[in-house]
């Protein structure tokens, strides 16, 4: 007994001692994480959403940026690590309450409409966890003078959802509250066509790599069309990410896709500007 217990104890000391750079790492991510998650550390931006056919803005997604540091140099590395720590429920508590609190605020002095729709990411896992169906995503709303049907979840896939059976309940639990759904990334992988499959969304985000000279590339635009049809029959809106040029804007306005969203359209910026569309630009080959 003394033995085995003298033995694991040697194999702890060589699993620290082999791993020591990595969890000296790990440790140092957690401390700049507690660091940035301060109000003042992070910048909340806006960016619109409009409507191909009208060229009215529908609503904003909201992004919330961490300062760039040495440890997380960009921001898809700190939400890599975010969504891999034990303080994930916490960070995503504070993220999505100066989210609200900050859209509430720009609401109120930009006068917009109750109408608008806030697109807000959220990785699938997170909606399965019992605490964060408690019913706190509510209580930030009413805190903020928001109401679930302007909110759009928008399912960012960084890790594949294992049970599709048990997530559709899920996802029947928040529509029932108020909340829609948006699938992110759409096209760029098995994962994201199932997760359309089965949680049948009310919006398809079409991935900016799709739309990137989509009028120069006959790959993506037959894809975008199969997109287009599925979510035509599914009663599902389609937003094309990632317009940056006119000439994309133009093809995506003759498939019919329904919205879109990109720099070409209106930047992601700490106030609430409305897109804007050249008028000339406008066309009716619309499917609704």
């Amino acid at each position: 007994m003394i033995n085995n217990k003298i033995i694991d104890c040697l194999n702890y000391l060589s699993f620290l001692k082999s791993n020591r750079k990595l969890l000296y790492l790990e440790f140092k991510q957690n401390q700049e994480l507690k660091r940035l998650i301060e109000p003042t550390a992070i910048q909340t931006v806006f960016q619109p959403i409009l409507s191909l056919h009208t060229g009215g803005t529908v609503g904003y997604e909201i992004l919330n940026r961490p300062p760039k540091t040495s440890l997380f140099p960009t921001t898809e590395k700190f939400y890599d690590f975010v969504g891999k720590s034990k303080d994930v429920m916490e960070v995503e508590y504070f993220l999505r309450d100066i989210s609200l609190e900050r859209y509430s605020e720009q609401a109120r002095s930009f006068t917009a409409p109750t109408s608008n729709l806030l697109f807000i990411n959220i990785q699938p896992q997170l909606l399965e966890n019992p605490l964060y169906r408690s019913g706190k995503t509510l209580e930030l709303l009413s805190k903020h003078g928001l109401s679930p049907k302007q909110i759009v979840l928008e399912l960012t896939e960084k890790d594949a959802v294992i049970d599709y059976n048990s997530f559709v309940k899920v996802i029947k639990h928040y529509r029932q509250q108020g909340y829609r759904i948006a699938v992110d990334d759409a096209g760029t992988g098995y994962n994201s066509l199932k997760t359309l499959v089965y949680v049948k969304p009310e919006f398809i985000k079409l991935d900016k790599s799709l739309i990137r000279d989509i009028d120069k590339h006959s790959g993506q635009q037959q894809l975008v069309e199969l997109l287009l049809d599925f979510a035509l029959q599914s009663n599902t809106q389609v937003i094309a990410e990632g317009i940056e040029n006119l000439a994309e804007l133009e093809y995506l306005q003759k498939l019919g896709v329904h919205l879109g969203q990109g720099y070409a359209l209106g930047k992601p910026l700490p106030i609430l500007k409305e897109g804007t569309i050249p008028t000339s630009k406008l066309r009716t080959l619309y499917y609704a």
